[in-house]
């Protein structure tokens, strides 16, 4: 399925906090917290499901990226998708080639390659809405991959030009994500270990 990306919704208003006064607070906070159009939200604590999804995902892919030149990064470092307002903490981030970073500090990622979300009842709006159509913005973006908790089933948006990316749904343990970009491909069966569904 080819998508083109929709018309950018307008951002939230009004605007609380700016962008550098809110670098500036993340930066001495305790807790982390995404910045979206002025306002600051405060991460919500994951599930066990959760947890084990993102460590299955992160295994997955580390292995697979060994030898090449590229990193993964779990939800330590920030990512700017938008330099007017929308910083955020994928799950997982994969960078080929050297990060480039906002400034000094080194804690706010620039050109992400690849981005996995682990998808949440509470968040699940955000960010398969906001978020997502955000996150194909990035000029260096070339794969975006939303993973569901509720079920084996990973929604995989790959770039095909500027405008345009294509959608591949893949359902069940036996499946399987091709993602060229980092030449790797991702058994669900890894991303799910131990993570039980019911009948």
């Amino acid at each position: 399925m080819v998508m083109e990306l929709a018309p950018q919704p307008a951002p939230i208003s009004p605007k609380h906090t700016s962008v550098e006064e809110y670098l500036v607070r993340e930066r001495r906070a305790e807790y982390r917290s995404d910045y979206i159009y002025g306002e600051i939200r405060a991460m919500s604590g994951g599930s066990l499901r959760h947890a084990r999804i993102i460590a299955g995902l992160h295994a997955a892919v580390d292995a697979r990226l060994r030898g090449k030149q590229c990193d993964t990064i779990l939800g330590d470092l920030q990512l700017q998708v938008d330099p007017d307002g929308l910083y955020v903490y994928p799950d997982l981030t994969v960078i080929c080639g050297k990060p480039r970073l906002l400034d000094q500090n080194q804690d706010v990622l620039l050109n992400p390659t690849v981005i996995f979300e682990v998808l949440s009842p509470s968040t699940e709006n955000y960010d398969l809405g906001l978020k997502s159509t955000r996150y194909r913005k990035i000029e260096s973006l070339k794969d975006l991959l939303l993973i569901s908790q509720s079920e084996p089933m990973v929604e995989h948006y790959s770039r095909q030009s500027d405008e345009v990316w294509l959608l591949t749904t893949i359902r069940g343990p036996s499946g399987h994500v091709r993602i060229e970009s980092i030449d790797c491909t991702l058994p669900l069966v890894e991303i799910y270990e131990r993570v039980e569904f019911g009948t």
